[in-house]
């Protein structure tokens, strides 16, 4: 199968919650590059077509749409950086 990718994604397996709306699911990210990962869950259609995807390991927050779905295991693609990126302070912090 031919790589439509830009960027490569790094295996990773590692457990993260799909947040939206409220509600809470686990998940596990098999892969992850710059512009997407893919997670797989128990139930994909549970998952909305939006929402945030958290890393369990240091809080690290994606927004992410769905672009496929394959059995339990969801592609999705980052609609926004992560939120834990070095971002300047508050400027009502002093």
């Amino acid at each position: 199968m031919e790589e439509k990718r830009k960027y490569p994604r790094t295996e990773i397996n590692e457990p993260a919650y799909v947040s939206s709306g409220g509600s809470v699911m686990s998940c596990v990210v098999r892969n992850i590059s710059t512009e997407g990962a893919a997670i797989d869950v128990e139930n994909p259609a549970f998952v909305p077509p939006h929402f945030r995807l958290v890393m369990a390991s240091d809080s690290s927050v994606y927004e992410c749409k769905i672009a496929w779905i394959q059995r339990k295991r969801i592609g999705v693609t980052f609609v926004a950086t992560p939120q834990d990126v070095d971002h300047p302070k508050d400027e009502r912090e002093g």
